[in-house]
């Protein structure tokens, strides 16, 4: 299998300007940040440093205008990032302020983080930092092995504290209901042809050295054939078997769950990408790793028929599954020269 482009996942803590300026610190920072999840791993984010204050912001250029037109997505994952930021501030001795959607006058900026005052490091802060490089998507199949039983309790207070909520699905009935949405979401968004544009335009052979998008082995597929699935996927309409395989996966993953907020608008998306950040980590630092399941989410009429099926009070953003596996490489990054801007 060919490698992909891991550059940015090679960062050091030893490389930390410890004596440097808070710009330099700064922009050492943002090489954990840019590691976060992120739709069909677009990395829709641009950075910028103004002394010891880092603006997030938005990349619209890099939204997926199909899947995610009211822009929801691409905030959560600029939440996840400006998760990691803060970890690794918090890991490096300094307490994070943040302020987040703090104009009007610029819609694109979503947060300010200001580099605050000295603090000791926290067990958690060692945990969550160490866990940084260790998360990533999977795709594939979980086995059997139960996840550990405080895994989920840890990820429900980890969503609570950045004010979104957790909720596991394990009654078997729902589970069937939700694998049930999740079928249906992948036959109708797979029948819609600008969907499977859309999808392939993220999509990469494994050689490829792009610095962003899905390789081929993330879903599994040998170098050869990564390019000719590709191909197909654009072709020809797949919903239906990919909805049958990716029902039996929600069915049988050792955890289910589904992360929301009590609102529906800018702020709350940017809670849940925080959210998100958070439980993942927790995750990764159990060895578990996840890989979403948002067809349900993405179209409206499922959404609301997640909501009524599971009883839910306020809006669910993303479902994920959770389990252990064969380990597979880091999908590419780009790198903070790439994401920053004047």
């Amino acid at each position: 299998m060919a490698q992909p482009v891991l550059d940015q996942w090679s960062v050091s803590e030893q490389d930390y300007p410890r004596s440097g300026t808070a710009a330099e610190q700064l922009r050492f920072l943002l090489g954990y940040a840019v590691l976060a999840p992120s739709s069909h791993n677009a990395q829709p984010w641009h950075f910028r440093i103004r002394g010891d204050e880092l603006d997030v912001l938005v990349d619209r250029t890099r939204a997926l205008e199909v899947l995610d037109p009211e822009h929801r997505e691409l905030v959560i994952s600029c939440g996840a990032a400006l998760f990691l930021l803060r970890v690794a501030m918090r890991y490096f001795g300094r307490e994070p302020i943040v302020a987040v959607l703090p104009s009007y006058e610029e819609p694109d900026l979503v947060a300010v983080v200001k580099l605050g005052p000295e603090r000791d490091r926290t067990v958690e802060d060692e945990l969550l930092f160490r866990a940084i490089p260790e998360r990533h998507t999977n795709r594939l199949a979980t086995d059997e092995r139960p996840l550990p039983p405080a895994l989920v309790l840890a990820m429900k207070d980890a969503a609570r504290q950045e004010r979104a909520w957790l909720r596991s699905v394990e009654e078997a009935p729902q589970r069937e209901q939700v694998a049930a949405l999740i079928a249906e979401g992948d036959r109708r968004l797979f029948a819609d042809r600008e969907y499977r544009r859309e999808l392939v335009a993220w999509m990469r052979p494994n050689d490829e050295a792009a610095r962003d998008g899905v390789p081929g082995f993330a879903y599994g597929l040998p170098d050869l054939v990564a390019p000719m699935g590709t191909r197909l996927v654009e072709m020809f309409n797949s919903g239906r078997l990919t909805g049958f395989r990716d029902r039996r996966l929600a069915l049988n993953a050792p955890a289910l769950v589904v992360l929301g907020t009590a609102q529906d608008a800018p702020k709350s998306w940017l809670a849940a990408g925080q959210a998100l950040g958070r439980v993942l980590l927790q995750a990764a630092a159990r060895g578990v790793w996840s890989s979403h399941m948002n067809q349900p989410i993405q179209l409206p009429e499922l959404r609301e028929s997640l909501k009524q099926a599971l009883g839910l009070d306020g809006y669910p953003h993303l479902i994920l599954r959770l389990g252990h596996g064969d380990p597979l490489p880091h999908t590419p990054r780009r790198s903070v020269d790439e994401v920053l801007i004047d």
